[in-house]
């Protein structure tokens, strides 16, 4: 009887011992790290610092984001308290309010962040307070930075991109590291000895990656200190000609990227693309008539008189020589190189009525480029249907740009990209590549395509008529000479559109540099700078000179 009693008290003491070694093994082993982040939370506070996200980089991996130094100095609550003089001292020159400040720390132990300059930033550091520290880091955007169209911004409240390439490769720019400080206490809410505050990296499973553009970030810089110094309304779009890569795209005017709320409801539409905004073309596409004009016949000899005007139907079009009488006999050289609006609409309602719709098609108009599919939104212009029925009215409209015929500057950028490469139109991009932190390619975005649009013969006739656009046309004003020279097309066109009793007219130039082994060809367009040479004209000029003076 004694010999059970002492098993079953065994077999009970037995049962208590493997219980209380299970439930250890359970909240050392198996919950332990679990349990231990519980524990210091309760003892760790926390404050997020920055959500970190990856660059855009320019072709040569240059950044567009992340260039200029920032400072945050960081206000410690616990280490403050019965410093009021200091504290007031600190707001003062920090130029925040001191009773703000106060009601915010009053009962929280995370820190109080402000962002300094650099002049403040040294002062502060000068005081040498164990309640302050400051940390160095990096301004996304600031008042330097560039392409902001394309960029877009991010959202203030969880850093995550709101428009442009920040929004679309927001799953790619983001990554899991954590930038935080956090203040680690006792139970009675003492800084601990030796630990306090503290700032800290927490280094996720993503790493961090990159998106790599084809624009130039010096031709890029180019392109917009010209339309800033010629305080224009617009946008410029730069295309290599023999890639189809687009180096430069600008849209002014501009928007600060930090309070996107100022423009909502404002007239001068600085959020608006203008780069990618369909407009008339005016003379810009008689391009396009001159590529329809040499594949019906090979010589256009004969010679034509402009009045100043051609009545077609019961309609008068003017030409820009309507007031000094008109341009009298022109052929087909003279009349592109003076933008002969009656010599290109005699000729086109000669033609077959669809020829230059489907030309235009050829070139790109009416269809998107295809950077939406990287990022950008944009528009496709405008040709009317190939099936519809046009009177001689309506196709004397489209030789010269006008009506239903619309396009964007990115376009009308690789039209001409398209003509000084031979005739061969390329996949048009912007986005490169998705890169590591070393630059190497993770993911291709590039397209690398190529198809042709008119025949190496045709093309060289029609760079040979905008030579002489240059050299003796509407845009004499364009003088490239020392650097190779140029060639162009102006255009002036008319929207039905009038501000303040004066009729609203667009301006354009388009064109390549240099004449021989053409590298870049250039849109540009000024809204409302009614006409395209001498609007246009002298920022194409600046722009073509600055980039081959840099040997970009």
């Amino acid at each position: 009887m004694e010999a059970k009693r002492l098993i079953a008290v065994l077999l009970i003491f037995s049962a208590i011992f493997i219980g209380l070694g299970y439930r250890f093994f359970n909240l050392q082993i198996v919950q332990g790290e679990k349990l231990s982040r519980l524990a210091s939370a309760q003892r760790i506070s926390s404050l997020e610092i920055e959500k970190l996200r990856g660059d855009i980089l320019d072709r040569n991996e240059i950044p567009f984001t992340n260039r200029i130094q920032k400072y945050l100095v960081l206000l410690k609550p616990l280490l403050l308290q019965g410093h009021e003089n200091d504290l007031k001292n600190i707001c003062n020159i920090l130029e925040i309010d001191f009773e703000n400040v106060m009601r915010d720390i009053a009962f929280s132990r995370k820190p109080y962040v402000v962002e300094a300059d650099e002049k403040k930033k040294n002062i502060i550091n000068d005081l040498k307070h164990e309640g302050i520290s400051i940390i160095n880091s990096l301004k996304r955007y600031d008042d330097t930075t560039l392409a902001r169209h394309i960029l877009g911004y991010v959202n203030k409240i969880d850093g995550a991109g709101e428009a442009g390439l920040e929004k679309f490769y927001n799953d790619a720019l983001e990554y899991d590291t954590e930038s935080f400080v956090g203040v680690i206490t006792d139970g009675k809410n003492n800084v601990l000895p030796g630990m306090g505050y503290r700032l800290m990296k927490v280094q996720g499973r993503n790493k961090k990656l990159n998106v790599k553009l084809t624009l130039d970030y010096h031709i890029q810089k180019i392109v917009e200190d010209v339309m800033d110094k010629h305080n224009i309304t617009g946008a410029v779009v730069v295309e290599e000609v023999d890639s189809g890569n687009i180096t430069a795209i600008a849209s002014k005017p501009d928007f600060d990227q930090y309070n996107i709320g100022n423009y909502l409801n404002s007239t001068g539409k600085e959020l608006f693309n203008r780069a990618v905004a369909s407009y008339n073309l005016g003379s810009i596409f008689k391009i396009i008539d001159a590529a329809a004009m040499f594949e019906l016949k090979e010589h256009w000899d004969e010679e034509y008189f402009c009045t100043g005007s051609i009545k077609v139907g019961d309609r008068e079009f003017k030409c820009y020589s309507y007031d000094k009488g008109g341009h009298g006999y022109v052929d087909f050289d003279k009349a592109f190189a003076l933008s002969c609006n009656t010599y290109f609409i005699d000729a086109a309602i000669k033609m077959d009525k669809k020829s230059l719709l489907e030309k235009a098609r050829r070139f790109g108009l009416g269809n998107i480029t295809g950077i939406r599919e990287q990022g950008i939104d944009e528009s496709g212009g405008n040709i009317p249907s190939l099936d519809g029925w046009y009177s001689d009215g309506d196709i004397a409209n489209i030789s010269i740009g006008q009506g239903a015929i619309m396009a964007t500057p990115l376009q009308v950028a690789d039209i001409v990209a398209t003509v000084a490469n031979g005739g061969i139109k390329n996949s048009v991009n912007i986005v490169d590549s998705i890169v590591d932190d070393y630059g190497n390619k993770v993911r291709e975005v590039k397209r690398k395509q190529g198809h042709r649009v008119i025949e190496k013969d045709i093309a060289d006739r029609i760079k040979n008529l905008m030579e002489k656009v240059i050299d003796e046309g509407t845009g004499t004003m364009v003088d490239i000479n020392e650097y190779g020279g140029a060639a162009g097309k102006t255009g002036s066109a008319e929207t039905g559109q009038y501000i303040e009793g004066q009729r609203v007219v667009h301006a354009w130039f388009a064109g390549y540099f240099p004449r021989k082994n053409p590298r870049y060809s250039i849109a540009v367009f000024v809204e409302n700078g009614r006409m395209g040479g001498s609007a246009a004209g002298p920022v194409f000029e600046e722009i073509a000179k600055k980039i081959m003076e840099k040997r970009f």
